[in-house]
């Protein structure tokens, strides 16, 4: 291998390396109480909304409680459950968001 070709291999790695993608974003989401319910507004980071997607409540034995899937305003709601949980919204190309129920606040 040449010097030229080395130092060309060298700059490509470095560029693949240190480069993001421009249109890069996560998921996000929020949740809140209102009387009996918990409800979660989930979306992405750059604004969008996440419409027909999974939620998942967990107790803290990490069995699942309910599911429920966001509407047309990605929201989705649960009724609040007798024990301490946690909630999981994972759009399945990013790390899954997880709230738990000391996050969460009356609205």
């Amino acid at each position: 291998m040449t010097m030229k070709s080395s130092i060309i291999a060298a700059s490509l790695l470095c560029v693949g390396t240190f480069s993001t993608p421009a249109f890069a974003h996560f998921p996000l989401m929020s949740c809140w109480f209102e009387a009996d319910k918990v409800l979660c507004e989930a979306g992405y980071s750059d604004g969008s909304t996440a419409v027909e997607y999974n939620v998942d409540m967990f107790d803290y034995d990490d069995n699942l409680i309910a599911k429920g899937m966001t509407d047309k305003r990605s929201i989705v709601e649960f009724t609040k459950p007798d024990t301490d949980f946690y909630l999981v919204f994972d759009a399945g190309h990013e790390n899954p968001v997880e709230v738990d129920v000391v996050e969460i606040k009356e609205k």
